[in-house]
């Protein structure tokens, strides 16, 4: 059995790259059927490495290039065969994380790197950031088809290095969704549901805007907004954004048809809160947005969904993309659809169904057996000395 080491963010801290991490090293572990806890380098926002309760998981100050070099020591001492990075913007220290490469360069391990986030038109410094990772990387993961030739145009990646296997999603529930109903007080309610970390830009105004129409319809219809305000606007503006949509909702007199759910939930709970909803909605703006967990986890939970056409969503819900991705910015469209699905009981059943089939390939279990594959065949093409002399003087070994 091969050994992995995983490298990203890693629980306690709240963050989605440290519940996908998690969830990972769990099915990859439960594909192998191995018993042995693969080892996790965690990074932390602290300046001090911090002991983590799982002896296998070691935690690493983001902003301590020291500490990457170190990693890279310990990893090629060890016993891991693959090494398993979780790229996201905002994860590593350095200017645009560029000090991630300061592990890539040393490691002699193969690297099987997952671009969270792949942008259509990359710009400096990230892509420059973003072209030494994927250089040094020996397989690329994507978690949607539309990123590969995104990359391939992007940095001249030959296409046979990237791999697409979809966001994990947990597998639905359904026997216990009248129980969670129940619990959140939502049995007599047809609920709409929106979740993440609250910030100005991801068009929640306009669920809202549509909430009067759909309404009218469904006099009964909740909108569910979930999540705290993210720790950066937060710092900037306080609670203003939230204020501004709590006093939009009074002005259209919505008190009885909008919660705002301010705070952190956990795995479980967004799990049960998502179980429990009928409809969900990612009414983004931004087209080029590549990933969005939720919208995965939602339909592997087998929820109906309506969305803007953003890349990620036109890439899962192809087959259905006329009847649930949505133009952003018209109320109205969005207030016909919702209200038509909402009030027709036998629409949603066919709906549930359609997710669930899309939902499946989706599940932790089918995606962990994906990536155990994978590291598998990674492993076949163990690289023999360092990729700093491998591939010349990189962007972090400039600095040094």
């Amino acid at each position: 059995m091969i050994r992995i080491a995983y490298f990203g963010t890693y629980p306690p801290k709240k963050c989605g790259i440290a519940t996908y991490t998690h969830h990972l090293r769990q099915s990859v572990k439960a594909a192998r059927q191995w018993k042995i806890a693969d080892s996790v380098y965690a990074l932390t926002d602290g300046k001090t490495a911090e002991p983590h309760p799982d002896p296998a998981v070691h935690s690493l100050p983001k902003e301590d290039r020291q500490a990457y070099r170190k990693a890279a020591q310990r990893i090629n001492a060890g016993d891991a065969d693959v090494v398993s990075l979780q790229h996201e913007f905002g994860i590593f220290g350095g200017e645009a994380g560029k000090h991630v490469l300061e592990l890539l360069e040393r490691l002699d391990k193969p690297v099987v790197t997952t671009f969270h986030t792949v942008f259509e038109e990359p710009r400096e410094p990230y892509a420059s950031v973003q072209r030494e990772i994927a250089s040094l990387s020996d397989r690329i993961v994507v978690m949607n088809r539309k990123a590969v030739p995104l990359l391939v145009r992007a940095f001249d990646i030959p296409e046979e290095k990237i791999v697409c296997i979809p966001h994990g999603a947990p597998a639905p529930v359904p026997e216990k969704r009248e129980e969670l109903r129940e619990r959140f007080g939502w049995r007599d309610r047809k609920v709409i549901m929106t979740f993440g970390l609250l910030s100005r830009g991801k068009g929640l105004e306009l669920v809202i805007r549509a909430l009067p129409e759909v309404i009218r319809q469904v006099p009964d219809a909740l909108y569910a907004i979930l999540g705290q305000t993210h720790p950066e606007v937060r710092k900037r503006e306080g609670e203003s954004y939230r204020e501004e949509l709590n006093a939009f909702v009074r002005k259209l007199g919505l008190e009885n048809h909008v919660v705002m759910i301010d705070r952190y939930v956990d795995e479980q709970e967004l799990v049960h809160y998502l179980t429990a909803c009928d409809l969900y909605v990612t009414p983004y703006p931004g087209m080029q947005q590549i990933t969005s967990g939720t919208l995965a986890y939602a339909v592997g939970l087998g929820r109906p969904v309506l969305t803007t056409p953003y890349s990620h969503a036109q890439d899962l819900l192809a087959e259905w993309r006329d009847e649930l991705l949505l133009p952003f910015g018209d109320e109205k469209v969005w207030a016909r659809r919702i209200a038509g699905m909402l009030s027709d009981p036998q629409r949603m059943r066919l709906w549930e169904e359609r997710m669930r089939a899309i939902g499946a390939p989706l599940h932790w279990p089918r995606v962990g057996a994906a990536h155990a594959q994978l590291f598998r065949e990674a492993e076949r093409r163990t690289r023999f000395e360092p990729r700093a002399r491998a591939v010349g003087q990189s962007l972090s070994t400039k600095e040094a």
